[in-house]
């Protein structure tokens, strides 16, 4: 066999080898899952009840499309727009899509790369060295101990967090989309009852008035009635305002200038019925937090073992083909083209315990990362206990004081009745009025507070807002 037969035969047997370890390469462990990550770092007094403690939610899967319930088109509008031109979402959108870039840079290097050169110019080939032609190498790390795979996978479960993240973003936009357009109600409302005030003031003044002229009054009522018509008139005032800041606030939101023009509606929409709540152990499978921090401790678990394997050796397959020619000289071999096939080891033997140091960190990166899931997990199951005692507490206050409301009306009432005929004092009907004023602006607080505690337990229960995400 000539000796070029005898380096084919060497070069395929090199192959065959390389191949076969190629394919007896480790396979990757799997990161934690949900479940291992429950019953090794929740201790037992964290791990979820059969049934939320925090009063007797209706059972039941949890609702999607939440944003629906409030039956306000002018809403939907509002968060639609919000989705399209809020920069924090735009900027975490963006924030996927590099993620989704560095997943296509991670995946390339499973692939083998291919290089070209080409050189020429004349006799002096631009160098002065003659030579000229063309070389084609390529070269492919056969991953054995997983490095690649893991950095890979590392790449994409950041991909997985990072969309995870901008759901929970969209989420919690849409939440305070609506919580500001509640509030925005709210401050429209109560300029409306200030506005009621200040005229049943004025009236009152009016009368007061009346009575001195005719001897049955004093200056006295008519001083404390001008005071008291102060007071509403500048309350009047800073409720204007308030409502003016809540309508920029939500302009911001939605990417709109602040203007203060976003037309509110004149009174609250119905409130649907109970929240199915689900169960406990469902929250840490479906809120987006939840599961990008779950996400975050794969990508640190799989850096770690990406630190592990960067210690063992690494295998190369390298190879190539050129044709080159010179001007100048008379090159030993002119048979074109050359091919040659190769391999090659790296193995790190010395480098000051710097490895070491790395796979240090990314355990200690691994611990942050499962620390702030259970953080995260807790903080959820929090927010649907605390979102449930709102939503039972506030529906409980309104229904107080919508009949705290109909006495005082008939408390004034009476008061008033009693002012006029002159068996009262004017000082009744003033503390009659404000009893009822402070009663109409709790109520209405309350109402506004239903819903922001509603859109709260939405949130806390990780539920969509839309039919289209």
């Amino acid at each position: 066999m000539s000796p070029w037969g005898k380096s084919r035969v060497v070069r395929a047997r090199l192959l065959l080898f390389l191949g076969a370890v190629a394919l007896a390469g480790c396979a990757l462990v799997p990161p934690p899952s949900s479940e291992d990550l429950q019953k090794e770092v929740l201790q037992p007094d964290a791990t979820p009840p059969a049934q939320w403690t925090a009063g007797h939610p209706v059972s039941g899967s949890i609702e999607d499309s939440w944003l629906t319930s409030f039956a306000d088109p002018r809403l939907d509008a509002l968060v639609a727009e919000a989705m399209t031109y809020n920069a924090d979402l735009r900027a975490a959108a963006a924030r996927v899509e590099a993620a989704a870039a560095n997943v296509r840079v991670a995946g390339g290097a499973l692939y083998p790369t291919v290089d070209a050169l080409a050189r020429g110019g004349g006799k002096m080939s631009g160098d002065n060295s003659g030579l000229s032609g063309v070389l084609v190498t390529a070269s492919w790390e056969i991953d054995v101990w997983g490095r690649v795979r893991y950095n890979v996978r590392g790449v994409e479960e950041q991909y997985a967090s990072t969309q995870a993240d901008l759901e929970f973003a969209r989420q919690s936009l849409a939440a305070l989309v609506a919580k500001s357009w509640f509030l925005a109600t709210e401050s429209t409302l109560q300029l409306g009852l200030l506005n009621e005030m200040v005229d049943a003031s004025t009236r009152l003044l009016g009368f007061a008035e009346q009575r001195r002229k005719v001897g049955i009054g004093d200056e006295l009522d008519v001083a404390s009635a001008r005071v008291n018509l102060q007071t509403y008139r500048d309350n009047q005032r800073q409720v204007q305002l308030a409502r003016e800041q809540a309508l920029r606030a939500l302009e911001l939101l939605v990417g709109r200038y602040p203007a203060a023009e976003i037309e509110t509606p004149s009174e609250f929409g119905s409130l649907a019925s109970s929240v199915p709540a689900g169960l406990p152990s469902e929250l840490l499978e479906r809120r987006p937090d939840v599961i990008a921090a779950q996400k975050r401790v794969a990508v640190a678990f799989n850096r770690v073992k990406e630190s592990e394997a960067a210690r063992l050796p690494r295998i190369s397959l390298t190879g190539g083909a050129s044709a080159i020619s010179s001007d100048l000289f008379v090159l030993q071999d002119r048979n074109n083209p050359e091919w040659s096939i190769g391999g090659a080891v790296f193995a790190p033997l010395y480098r000051g315990g710097a490895l070491k140091a790395q796979i240090e960190v990314r355990t200690a990166e691994q611990k942050q990362a499962v620390a702030q899931y259970v953080n995260t997990a807790l903080k959820a199951f929090g927010d649907v206990e605390n979102a449930l005692s709102g939503e039972f507490a506030a529906e409980e206050r309104e229904t107080i004081l919508s009949a705290a409301v109909t006495d005082a009306e008939r408390a004034l009432e009476l008061a008033e009745t009693r002012y006029r005929v002159g068996s009262g004092d004017l000082r009744a009907v003033e503390q009659q009025q404000l009893a009822l004023h402070t009663s109409r602006m709790n109520l209405l607080r309350m109402q506004s507070e239903r819903r922001v505690q509603r859109v709260n337990l939405y949130l806390a229960l990780g539920g969509d807002f839309s039919d289209n995400t």
